[in-house]
Formats: C-alpha cells, sequence, structure tokens
C-alpha cells in the first residue's frame, strides 16, 4: 500500500543529529520501560483514525473470514482490542443485526468508536491481560491488537472463558519479522533492544491456543509491507501508529527529532508489516 503525498514536505535528506545523548536516552527508556510494562496504553485516537492505514486491508481480511463460519443473523461478537472501531462498524455493515461487544484498553479508543456505532454497541474498557467479566460471546474478532499483550497464552486463556464451544477466533496481528527495520533503527538510536510488542510465530501460536482450548484450522504468517515515501506521513504514521509507547517514555520537545532520527534510520521509506492471522474455534 502507499500513502498519498501532503501538501508540505519537509527535506527528504537525513543528516545525523546530536540533540539527545545516547547514553541518557537509553537509561530514561530502560527505566520507564520498566515502570510502564504491561500497561495498556492511551492512543490519539483522531489522528490514528484519519491516517491512510493499512489496518482497513487486514479489517476486510479478518471479517471476510469471518463469514466463512456463517454466523447466526444476530451473533453476539467480540472485538477484541477494537481500536476506533473502524472493523467494528464494517462488519455492521455486513451484517446489520450482530449484537457487538467493543473491547479496548484504550478510552479514547473506545470514545472514538462511539463516534462510529453510538449506542448500537456495547462499550468495554479492559486490559486483555486480565480475565474479561462479559457475557459470554458466540465469536472474536480482533485486527493489529494482540502483539499488544504481552502475554498470548494468557489472552488466549482469558478469551478462551468468554466464548461460547464452537465460536471462532478470526484475528490479525504482527508476527516474528514485524517491524524489524523499525526494531533495527530504533536498536541504532537508543540502544534499546527490548520492543514493545509481542511478535509471535505459527508454531507457537498454535501451541498455545490449543493449550487454551481452541481447535486450530490455520495460523500463519503473511509479509504486507506498507511504504510510503513521503516523509511527512510516514513520521505522522510512524508517531501515532508505531512509536507511541517509545514517545511516551520521552519529553514532548524531543518527539518531533526522535521521529524524524527513525525514519532516517530506516533501511527504506516502508514499515515491513509481518501479519500473523489466526483461524481457530473454541472446544
Amino acid at each position: 500500500m502507499r500513502a498519498q503525498r501532503g501538501s508540505e514536505r519537509r527535506p527528504s535528506t537525513c543528516s545525523s543529529t546530536a540533540s539527545i545523548v545516547l547514553a541518557v536516552r537509553s537509561h530514561a527508556f530502560d527505566k520507564l520501560a520498566r515502570q510502564n510494562s504491561g500497561m495498556p496504553r492511551e492512543w490519539d485516537a483522531k489522528s490514528y483514525d484519519a491516517l491512510p492505514l493499512p489496518h482497513t486491508t487486514w479489517g476486510t481480511g479478518v471479517l471476510d473470514r469471518l463469514a466463512a463460519h456463517r454466523l447466526p443473523e444476530a451473533a453476539r461478537v467480540l472485538d477484541a482490542g477494537c481500536g476506533t472501531g473502524r472493523d467494528a462498524a464494517a462488519a455492521r455493515e455486513r451484517w446489520p443485526a450482530m449484537r457487538i461487544v467493543l473491547l479496548d484498553g484504550s478510552e479514547h479508543m473506545l470514545a472514538q468508536a462511539r463516534t462510529k456505532l453510538g449506542e448500537t454497541a456495547e462499550y468495554v474498557h479492559a486490559d486483555l491481560m486480565q480475565p474479561l467479566t462479559i457475557d459470554p460471546v458466540d465469536a472474536v474478532m480482533s485486527v493489529a491488537a494482540f502483539h499488544w499483550v504481552p502475554d498470548h497464552a494468557v489472552l488466549f486463556a482469558n478469551l478462551a472463558r468468554v466464548m461460547r464451544p464452537g465460536s471462532p477466533l478470526v484475528t490479525d496481528c504482527g508476527g516474528t519479522g514485524n517491524v524489524a527495520g523499525v526494531n533495527q533503527a530504533l536498536a541504532r538510536i537508543t540502544g534499546d533492544t527490548i520492543a514493545p510488542w509481542q511478535f509471535a510465530d505459527a508454531e507457537q501460536t498454535a501451541t498455545r491456543l490449543v493449550a487454551a482450548g481452541f481447535d486450530v484450522y490455520d495460523v500463519r504468517l503473511k509479509p504486507d509491507p506498507f511504504r510510503c515515501e513521503d516523509p511527512d506521513i510516514l513520521e505522522q504514521y510512524l508517531a501515532t501508529v508505531v512509536l507511541g509507547s517509545h514517545l511516551d517514555r520521552l519529553p514532548a520537545g524531543e518527539h518531533d527529532s526522535f521521529v524524524t532520527e527513525v525514519r532516517c534510520a530506516l533501511p527504506a521509506p516502508e514499515i515491513d508489516y509481518v501479519r500473523l492471522e489466526i483461524d481457530a474455534v473454541r472446544r
């Protein structure tokens, strides 16, 4: 997917910057990583919703795969890590009678989702690492969320407890190799090799699903790079979608320069996504 060009551009050339001392920044990242680990973070939901996201295509794929399960017309479906509600709204267009439960750890995301579905859906502010206190569901869908959950064994067990037997789990998230170029750039800039994401492989995921009580239909990795030649849009994308947890650890005055450093350190003007797609059914 290629992003559209913006009306204003900063120079595309990159120069070395020395405004932030590596050792000081690395110490700050290490300290705040320990403080913030495992906690859901807040998002700039409106900016997220306005970007040309490849997530739209990923969401369409999840809904196509969900359709293959031929759910009842008024099925109760959990969107786990619903974000701004873009995928839930698309599901509502396909299946008007679907009863949708939108769950996210970000109140900002839930507020943005409410602008799309209003009072026709149920909204739950919750952490997927904790047991879920919702009524049973007929299916779980999720797009670009599970890699933010640090323990997938716990995640799948929590989902399984609220899923009726025979209910499908149809999801997309980052998998092994996802944003490897971004991680390499971050390591060069900060000296920090610990990423905030959980990028599992297909074999690990299948094993965890079976242990949690699922029959696995398919788990696969699929490369899907997002290329963006416009440096302004790429930096906005990095800041809003990819680097938020890193920016949370820095003073606001350093955000712009940090994002520019990451863009300049990328091996190419792209985000090298690798998707982990799950199709499983609760036993």
